[in-house]
């Protein structure tokens, strides 16, 4: 199976920065499709990154030109380099995988970490 441990979150004054890690531990044919979502508690999960296959990227509008999302294969790790963070970026972070080809942050994800919580002030 797969299991999803992520770290990397803290808290940050507004402008800085953070990178979140994601590592996958076990069978990595079932993780082709990962993204990273925020959520704060009382209010819907949101898709913030997706990383494809073929590299395939997409961002939601309100993390673009801050947010980089990336993997590197030799250490089975996905990442989400977080700059100019502002205090609504203050979220749990989780990131999420999936196989198949399907792949967009509307699939529905099979495996998710446990969470890092980001607060920016």
């Amino acid at each position: 199976d797969v299991q999803l441990v992520e770290s990397g979150g803290g808290s940050v004054q507004t402008g800085g920065a953070l990178r979140l890690s994601c590592e996958v531990l076990g069978n990595l044919y079932n993780t082709y499709c990962m993204a990273w979502f925020r959520q704060t508690p009382g209010h819907e999960r949101e898709g913030i990154a997706h990383l494809g296959r073929a590299g395939l990227i997409t961002y939601v509008d309100s993390v673009k030109g801050r947010f980089t999302i990336s993997k590197d294969d030799a250490k089975s790790t996905l990442y989400l380099q977080m700059n100019g963070l502002k205090p609504e970026d203050t979220h749990m972070y989780y990131c999420a995988a999936k196989g198949g080809w399907a792949c967009s942050l509307e699939s529905t994800f099979n495996y998710w970490g446990q969470g890092t919580q980001v607060t920016v002030s």
